[in-house]
């Protein structure tokens, strides 16, 4: 959750964004920050480049997660929830990876390690994940496979 609150912050903008007013709040945040501004000063445009990519990682996470996006990819999420069991997991700083027989991976943000303690320790990681992590997380893509 840390993660998505300092994008917010960085580009100015609550959880009920649209996709739209978040492009043109970065499209308006990269002509500010673009390093070809700062061409007499070498340690402005170092600075402008390491901001314009803190930028453009925090416009494509957001976009990401928005709720148009999550929309929009719903029924393939749900297919994928549905039809395929877990096929790995991977937990670190509070968001859970999860890789499915399919091959296609989603990160669940804002986990608490306590409920990932339960998760490993389940009979079935998939009743849990549908009874406990589905639904209650920001979750979004991030890995796509291919089935055999």
């Amino acid at each position: 959750m840390k993660r998505v609150v300092e994008y917010r912050k960085l580009l100015g903008v609550d959880k009920n964004v649209t996709l739209k007013e978040l492009k043109t709040i970065y499209r308006n945040n990269m002509k500010d920050n673009h390093p070809d501004k700062f061409v007499n000063d070498e340690a402005g445009m170092l600075a402008a480049e390491e901001q314009s990519k803190n930028i453009i990682n925090a416009y494509h996470f957001l976009v990401s997660i928005s709720n148009e996006t999550i929309e929009k990819n719903l029924p393939e999420y749900q297919d994928t929830i549905n039809n395929y069991n877990i096929l790995d997991f991977n937990y670190e700083k509070q968001t859970l990876i999860i890789t499915y027989v399919n091959g296609v991976s989603y990160e669940y943000i804002g986990v608490p390690r306590n409920i990932y303690v339960k998760f490993v320790n389940a009979d079935s990681t998939n009743r849990f994940a549908k009874r406990h992590i589905y639904g209650n997380f920001i979750y979004r893509k991030s890995g796509e496979g291919t089935e055999d």
